[in-house]
């Protein structure tokens, strides 16, 4: 039922805020260039799609934690670029925060009780 080498649905979405801002914050850029990035930096483990990315980066645009700006690229194609607004760090210093206490609380979990797993 669960595969180790992929993520269910249900912590692919849950995590995809953070990871988005998380990403942003190393720079602008656009949607195909998050999916990618989040897959490499994964070893494939989160595989976005465009159907499921570009509705949350509305989603922050609407929240004011991102802003977007069309550019052209080098290939002459206009691409929408995302960059994070002071919000956004915000709100990412604050997702950053909760996410550690999962981690550290499930660390601690796993290493008291290791034969429950």
């Amino acid at each position: 039922m669960y595969a180790a080498n992929v993520l269910t649905k249900e912590l692919v979405a849950a995590s995809t805020v953070p990871l988005i801002l998380s990403l942003l914050a190393r720079g602008e850029s656009y949607g195909y260039a998050l999916i990618q990035e989040v897959r490499e930096v994964s070893a494939g483990r989160i595989q976005w799609t465009e159907g499921m990315l570009y509705p949350v980066l509305h989603w922050l645009e609407r929240e004011s934690l991102v802003e977007s700006e069309w550019k052209e690229a080098e290939n002459g194609r206009k691409r929408k670029y995302y960059r994070l607004r002071e919000k956004g760090r915000t709100a990412l210093k604050a997702g950053r925060e909760e996410w550690l206490t999962v981690h550290e609380t499930l660390t601690q979990l796993w290493k008291t009780h290791p034969s429950s797993i």
